[in-house]
């Protein structure tokens, strides 16, 4: 992906999304063994028969049934998983998913021209702004040039949902309204959503045919400022957002019943290309600490973010920005692309606009104003006291580890991301006393509608070296040959969980998922590791463990460091997000230790 900054193409963005494979089903026994695989490092030999039987008995009973209604299903469906994914993972969760599920990650523009300095927001985000919206307008040309892996191309249809996309809270299950269209199949929404200070106002952002400029942008920045800071705040209706999800569904039918006009203006804000967020703070910042911003743009002011939006682009009054996202229309690696774009241009730009400076006479930015009562305003407080008493449950730790990076490894043939995979196995070992369960996120692109896949990173193999690591009668060349192994078979999953390789209703939950080591491996979203790599660039992100007595951890790699943002509840004894990072740090250089010295 490093080479795919949007250049002018031949090939359309969507134009092999018919061509696209469909999603495979492994088979049973395929996934009986990997299955196996996974749960062997969280049991005792007992407690391993015990699965083992309860396995066999599930193969040579109602298992073969469900193969069968999977495969019909897969007959019928070209992603056989999509659906299923999409509600279990995200629209039918009740918790409130502004700050449980959704994403969230700073720019890095402050390593470069943007380091952080009062007055500068405005300015900077009309830049800002049009890059993002020059991006909007690749993907409505279908110009975004189409991943590939050498000459196959990857499914594009995630970079549809950036924009002009919402989540709508439902009483039992949310669902998702996108409102955007590529040139060719017409018309799609061409203003942007603004929130300051409690208040809402959108702009259009096409002017006599073409895109606005960052000038004419800066002055419907410079307006909304001016009017939010000279008159009282608005009343924050986007705090609703955070709410638990049948609370904001019921508030948000109210609110809609109080007059037509607040369902006009939800619509608004819905269907709007980006919601841009003008938030008063002033985050600390330095290339190797992104730990304050991460906070502040996942857990900071809930009234100027609107959750369940595809994106939110975040302002900061120091000129720092980030991005806030709705993750169920998508995953981070759509972000990471429209981020590395945007930073790509501000560089190559030095941080300026270089074009005309002439201001046309563009109507000015609308207000939205939502009318509300009592009961409304009373919601929003009640939004406002939950979130900020979770949020300050969070702690977040978003460091640099810049002694080496990723040509290091690669000089010694380790693969960078099992290297950091690995080297978080060992941390967790040292920090907790037992293997950790671990989701780390494949992508299966390779098929239509391909999303993620789950790669169970603490493996057998894993464990042994970790174990290997804490003995101090091992020797090092026994812990350098179990390392290797690890990263052998940590290599192997990847590849086939990327390649492709379920509870069906009206039967009993098979006795596999009541099985303790079930969920003690993961099983069910309980892993103790919640994981992902960001890519190779510039762009960092945060989000929040799976379970209480878990971690978030997400890493981006670069040439020279390994960026990595860790999140942990205060509340749980067990976990300590800043620990974590550092026995993180001490595994790089043991294992770099360790293939030095082996080699002598």
């Amino acid at each position: 992906m490093e080479n795919q900054v949007a250049k002018s193409t031949e090939e359309r963005t969507f134009q092999y999304q018919d061509t696209l494979p469909s999603l495979p089903v492994p088979t049973l026994e395929e996934s009986l063994k990997k299955y196996l695989d996974s749960v062997k490092p969280f049991a005792n030999e007992e407690e391993y028969r015990k699965t083992e039987e309860i396995v066999k008995n599930f193969q040579n009973g109602i298992g073969e049934k469900l193969q069968q209604k999977l495969l019909q299903r897969a007959k019928e469906k070209r992603n056989w998983l999509e659906e299923w994914w999409l509600n279990v993972a995200y629209l039918d969760v009740r918790i409130p998913s502004q700050l449980n599920v959704n994403f969230a990650g700073p720019a890095a523009h402050n390593e470069h021209y943007w380091p952080p300095k009062k007055g500068t927001n405005l300015e900077r985000g009309s830049i800002n702004l049009w890059h993002n919206l020059n991006y909007w307008q690749l993907l409505r040309k279908e110009k975004l040039p189409v991943h590939k892996v050498g000459n196959t191309p990857l499914d594009m249809n995630q970079f549809r949902m950036l924009f002009s996309t919402c989540k709508v809270p439902g009483i039992t299950r949310d669902s998702i309204v996108n409102y955007f269209n590529t040139e060719s199949e017409g018309c799609s929404p061409s203003h942007i959503a603004v929130l300051c200070r409690g208040r809402v106002f959108a702009f259009d952002v096409i002017h006599e045919g073409c895109l606005i400029t960052p000038p004419e942008i800066l002055r419907h920045l410079t307006y909304i400022q001016k009017k939010c800071h000279s008159e009282p705040n608005g009343p924050g209706v986007a705090a609703l957002t955070s709410e638990e999800r049948t609370r904001w569904a019921k508030a948000r039918e109210y609110l809609i019943g109080l007059t037509p006009e607040n369902l006009t203006i939800l619509e608004k804000i819905q269907s709007s290309i980006l919601v841009y967020c003008m938030n008063d703070g002033s985050p600390h910042v330095t290339p190797e600490d992104y730990s304050q911003i991460s906070s502040m743009i996942l857990a900071g002011d809930p009234t100027v973010l609107w959750g369940d939006k595809s994106y939110n682009l975040v302002s900061f009054s120091n000129g720092l920005f980030g991005c806030h996202a709705d993750h169920s229309p998508y995953d981070a690696m759509v972000l990471v692309n429209i981020n590395n774009y945007v930073d790509v241009k501000i560089f190559e730009n030095e941080g300026k606009w270089k074009g005309s400076e002439k201001v046309r006479d563009v109507p000015l930015p609308q207000e939205l104003v939502f009318t509300v009562d009592e009961k409304i305003l009373n919601d929003i407080e009640q939004a406002k006291a939950q979130f900020f008493k979770q949020a300050s449950d969070l702690d977040i730790v978003v460091s640099a580890f810049t002694s080496f990076g990723k040509k290091l490894t690669k000089k010694k043939k380790l693969h960078p991301d099992t290297f950091v995979q690995l080297a978080l196995q060992l941390a967790y070992y040292r920090l907790i006393g037992r293997p950790g369960c671990c989701y780390e996120t494949a992508a299966t692109r390779f098929f239509y509608h391909g999303r993620t896949e789950t790669v169970r990173s603490c493996t057998v193999e894993a464990v042994k070296w970790c174990q290997s690591m804490q003995d101090p009668s091992a020797q090092l060349l026994e812990r350098r040959e179990k390392m290797l192994q690890a990263f052998t078979k940590h290599n192997k999953m990847m590849k086939d969980c990327s390649t492709g390789k379920a509870k069906e209703a009206g039967l009993p939950d098979p006795e596999l998922y009541t099985d303790p080591l079930f969920s003690r491996s993961g099983g069910g979203g309980n892993f103790v590791l919640s994981t992902s790599l960001l890519g190779y660039f510039r762009v960092q992100g945060v989000a929040v463990p799976m379970v209480h007595n878990g971690f978030g951890f997400f890493y981006h790699i670069r040439d020279d460091r390994f960026v990595v943002s860790c999140t942990a509840w205060k509340s749980c004894a067990e976990t300590d997000a800043q620990k974590l990072v550092q026995l993180v740090f001490h595994a790089f250089h043991d294992m770099i230790q360790l293939m030095n010295t082996a080699q002598l």
